[in-house]
């Protein structure tokens, strides 16, 4: 369904994952909501996405998207965890919302600790493809997602569905 009104979303991704979330962000836009305007700034890491995305939104943007993966060390996801916090920032300081994208890769993790790259990446695509719908629809047609309310959807895997009283 195509967007209500004319948006504006920023699409920050990060050069340290080593899927371009970036990409298959544009590439949905473009194909489900072309009059969509896109702006697209890359950062180092997820750290950075926050700062990025505060400045898109104060300047051109409606909604942004943060795009970012986490790796599999504890560290790691002290640091989204930190870039989370500057995320929630982001949105206060601005009063506009940032749909956070994170994927962990320990999200693809074989029995044997090694990363399913052919997991990995069909998770990322899913969850960066439908966050992109729910950035477009929670500024231009936030109807959608009310229709949607309860219904245990997922980015990145299956649907849970609902679970209604009997």
């Amino acid at each position: 369904m195509p967007s209500k009104k004319s948006v504006t979303i920023g699409v920050v991704d990060t050069t340290f994952s080593s899927v371009n979330m970036g990409r298959i962000a544009i590439d949905e836009l473009k194909k489900s909501h072309p009059r969509v305007r896109i702006i697209r700034r890359t950062v180092p890491g997820f750290k950075d996405l926050a700062v990025e995305c505060q400045r898109l939104l104060k300047n051109k943007c409606d909604i942004a998207l943060a795009l970012g993966m986490v790796g599999k060390a504890p560290i790691d996801s002290q640091c989204a965890h930190e870039a989370s916090i500057g995320i929630q920032m982001a949105k206060m300081n601005t009063n506009k919302h940032v749909i956070e994208v994170f994927v962990h890769m320990n999200e693809a993790v074989r029995k044997d600790g090694s990363l399913d790259e052919s997991d990995f990446l069909a998770l990322t695509e899913d969850r960066v493809r439908k966050h992109a719908h729910n950035a477009v629809w929670l500024v231009s047609n936030p109807e959608k997602l009310v229709e949607r309310a309860g219904s245990g959807r997922r980015q990145g895997r299956k649907d849970v569905g609902s679970i209604e009283k009997r």
